[in-house]
């Protein structure tokens, strides 16, 4: 029994406006719905593929979590570090390890989980910057001319010693003391 209905739709693979005569028609012809199920198909394959590739990539990390006691190149791949930052927190003492000889370091499981319970930030020394006087300072053009070098010389001076320029109006300071160390 055909329909007597016409419906305007626009197909969901090709985007083109077409005339239905069903309410559910997605597609307007049997090739647009052959390549959307191939489309549809081809999706789940790479979709289904992906999963299996995580599903292995996983696979190591779970048998590390099992384990007691963990060497050093696999505590590196458990926190996703270098073996060189794993060797690192062993010395600094962030993470304890015992060496059985040589080449057998091996870190306790617990040892890893511990590091993640404690959440005491690493305490950073708040340094405060030492104020100078500005007379106490040279302009940068002052050191020009008493040292008799260029401005590029200054301020590569200045980078790399990590010298406090202080900035007043259109112009900077440097301290005298530090300069006339450098540069003397």
């Amino acid at each position: 029994m055909s329909s007597k209905i016409e419906v305007q739709r626009i197909c969901q693979y090709c985007e083109q406006e077409f005339t239905a005569r069903t309410t559910v028609t997605k597609y307007c012809s049997h090739k647009c719905s052959q390549r959307a199920y191939k489309a549809r198909k081809r999706a789940e394959k790479v979709k289904q593929s992906n999963t299996e590739t995580t599903q292995i990539k996983n696979q190591p990390i779970e048998q590390l979590k099992a384990k007691e006691f963990l060497t050093v190149r696999e505590v590196a791949q458990l926190l996703n570090c270098s073996v060189r930052s794993a060797y690192y927190y062993i010395e600094s003492g962030t993470i304890s390890a015992v060496n059985l000889g040589q080449r057998m370091t091996r870190v306790k499981r617990s040892e890893i989980d511990k590091l993640f319970q404690s959440n005491s930030q690493p305490q950073t020394k708040e340094v405060e910057p030492i104020q100078y006087d500005i007379k106490d300072c040279y302009t940068l053009t002052e050191v020009q001319d008493k040292y008799k070098v260029s401005e590029s010389a200054v301020q590569q001076l200045i980078k790399r010693n990590n010298i406090p320029k202080i900035k007043k109006g259109w112009y900077a300071y440097v301290p005298k003391q530090i300069i006339d160390e450098l540069l003397t």
